[in-house]
C-alpha cells in the first residue's frame, strides 16, 4: 500500500520552482526534512483541487494515517509522563490536546494556512481560515512525515508540537472538547453516537442564536445556545457529558 500510494505521487506534476522555495521555507519553520517534496505538497492538498482539476490525488488518505499516528504519539506522551492517572483521564487530556481547535491552531502556527492548495469555490469561501480543514492538513501532514520518514521522526515533530498543550491542559488553560468527551463516553457506555438536533435559531442574520439538544441512549439533554451550531453543540454535549457524570 505504501509503495502504491507514493509511485502515484512521483507521478504527480513537476512542483515549479516558486512553490519549491514555499515549501522549503515551511520544513525549516517546522524544523522538518522531507525527502519527497511532492509527498510533502500532497498533505496540503485539499480535495476540492481534486474536483476543479485532472489531479486526482488529495490529502484525506494523508490525513486518515496521520489521526492515527497522532493518536498512539499523544498516547504514549501521556502514558509515560503521567503514571498516576487512570484510562479514563488520559482519554480526557488527549482528547483536548488532539481536538481540531488544538490542531487548527497548531496548523497556523506553522502557516500551513498560506501553503493549502484549493479549489477556487473552497478559497472564495474562506476556506484558509476554517478550523476544520486546517486540522484536517495538520494530520495530513502528520501521516506524510510517517510515510516520507518514518515514525521516530514523526514522533519528534508530533512531540514538539504537542507537549507544551499538554502543558497547557494541565494548568487548565484549553478549553474542554465536550463534543468528543461525550461522544467517547457514548461509544464506551452504550455503543452508540449522540445525535444533535437544531431546535431553533433567534435573533438577526448578523447576531443568530442557535438552540441545539442532543440525545444519548434516547435521552435529550439540554438545550445549548451559542452563536454559531458547533458552540451549541458543545454546550449542549457539555450538560449531558456533566449529567451522565454525577
Amino acid at each position: 500500500m505504501k509503495d502504491r500510494l507514493l509511485d502515484a505521487v512521483h507521478s504527480l506534476p513537476e512542483i515549479d520552482m516558486g512553490r519549491k522555495k514555499e515549501l522549503a521555507a515551511f520544513q525549516k519553520t517546522a524544523n522538518v526534512r522531507f525527502k519527497s517534496l511532492k509527498l510533502l505538497n500532497l498533505s496540503f492538498m485539499h480535495r476540492s483541487v481534486a474536483n476543479e482539476s485532472q489531479i486526482k490525488l488529495n490529502n484525506e488518505r494523508l490525513e486518515f494515517l496521520g489521526d492515527s499516528v497522532l493518536g498512539v504519539v499523544a498516547a504514549t506522551l501521556l502514558y509515560e509522563r503521567f503514571p498516576e492517572k487512570t484510562e479514563g483521564e488520559l482519554a480526557k487530556i488527549k482528547s483536548v490536546v488532539v481536538s481540531e481547535d488544538i490542531l487548527s491552531g497548531l496548523a497556523l502556527e506553522l502557516q500551513i494556512d498560506n501553503l493549502l492548495l484549493l479549489g477556487k469555490g473552497e478559497e472564495l469561501s474562506g476556506g484558509r481560515r476554517k478550523k476544520a480543514l486546517l486540522a484536517d492538513a495538520m494530520e495530513a501532514l502528520i501521516g506524510a512525515l510517517y510515510l516520507d520518514s518514518g515514525y521516530k521522526a514523526s514522533f519528534t515533530f508530533v512531540s514538539r508540537c504537542i507537549s507544551r498543550e499538554i502543558d497547557g491542559v494541565m494548568e487548565h488553560k484549553r478549553p474542554e472538547d465536550y463534543k468528543t468527551l461525550l461522544q467517547e463516553f457514548s461509544q464506551h457506555k452504550f455503543r452508540s453516537y449522540p445525535q444533535y438536533k437544531l431546535i431553533k435559531q433567534t435573533g438577526p442574520e448578523h447576531d443568530r442564536l442557535f438552540w441545539i439538544e442532543v440525545s444519548v441512549n434516547s435521552v435529550t439533554y439540554g438545550p445549548g445556545t451559542g452563536k454559531n451550531k458547533k458552540s451549541a453543540e458543545q454546550e449542549a454535549a457539555k450538560i449531558a457529558y456533566e449529567r451522565l457524570n454525577e
